[in-house]
């Protein structure tokens, strides 16, 4: 008789299971937050200067790698000096930073590598006790003897529990990867959120505000106060072309004479710079009109931020 039993396939191995979690990158202000998270991403999407507070919203970087999804939050420098009598514009970029602490899977809590100063103290204070807490010490490479971090590692353990040290330069790949590689396994095992290229959640009509506001920043040095803005007026898309007009908002005239700069020649560069980035960006050709308008007293009314895009 015939046995016509058929021996069952071999197992095929297990697919390795999704994870995907955020993770909120938090420190005081220029410690390096949007460099990295730029880094991380591995395309540039969390605008950089000199100067505090050039990051002001949740700024959402995405990164997949083989079965986890990275889903990175910058946050603006948690604001610890009194400036101006704590403008309306202060309590929104704190309240920003507080509200992403609570949605995360996970903390990056950054510092300079060796350093740790009062600012870091009041924004160590806000960690919440139940989340991984990752300490990133940045700046290592301008660190002039590295056995000098030992005693100041062990320093910072006894100021929190943290769940790992990540001594680090974020202009180094090696070191991004290796932080990959840490943050993965205290990722939640679920679904991703977003697609597998996606690299941000900001529109391109953000981004465009957020350049803006950088080459402003940069091109302006210390002379312009922190208290200056961008509004995009018109964002259209016309096949490859892209028609924006955008508005700098200052607090007073001086600073309107400041960013149009003499002739005009500051605020033409302001837009010939943001647009040859923006024509990266978008792949696409762009024409760029910028005016500058002073708004007294902006920073200090609720009203006007929410008016200008602050959450």
């Amino acid at each position: 008789m015939t046995d016509m039993t058929q021996t069952p396939p071999a197992d095929e191995t297990p697919a390795t299971p999704q994870r995907c979690g955020l993770i909120a990158i938090v420190g005081k202000p220029n410690v390096g937050k949007s460099t990295l998270l730029n880094a991380l991403v591995g395309q540039k999407i969390s605008i950089t200067s000199r100067k505090a507070q050039t990051t002001r919203h949740r700024i959402t970087g995405i990164r997949t790698l083989g079965a986890t999804q990275f889903i990175f939050v910058d946050t603006p420098g948690f604001q610890t000096k009194e400036i101006r009598g704590r403008t309306a514009l202060n309590r929104n970029l704190n309240r920003t930073v507080t509200s992403v602490l609570g949605d995360v899977d996970v903390v990056l809590f950054m510092v300079e590598a060796g350093r740790f100063s009062l600012d870091d103290a009041k924004v160590l204070a806000l960690l919440p006790p139940d989340k991984p807490t990752f300490l990133v010490a940045n700046k290592l490479d301008v660190v002039a003897r590295r056995t000098d971090i030992l005693p100041w590692l062990k320093s910072m353990q006894e100021r929190h529990p943290f769940t790992e040290y990540v001594p680090m330069s974020s202009t180094k790949p090696t070191d991004v990867e290796r932080l990959f590689k840490i943050v993965e396994p205290y990722l939640p095992e679920q679904a991703w959120l977003h697609e597998e290229d996606a690299l941000t959640d900001r529109s391109d009509k953000f981004m465009a505000a957020e350049l803006i506001r950088e080459k402003l920043f940069r091109l302006t040095g210390d002379e312009l106060p922190y208290s200056a803005t961008v509004v995009i007026d018109k964002y259209e898309e016309e096949g490859n072309l892209r028609r924006i007009a955008a508005t700098i908002v200052v607090e007073r005239d001086a600073h309107k004479g400041m960013v149009i700069g003499d002739g005009g020649e500051r605020l033409k560069r302001i837009g010939s710079e943001t647009r040859v980035e923006l024509e990266k960006l978008t792949d696409s050709k762009v024409f760029l009109e910028l005016w500058v308008k002073v708004r007294s007293g902006w920073a200090d009314s609720e009203e006007h931020l929410r008016s200008y895009g602050y959450e």
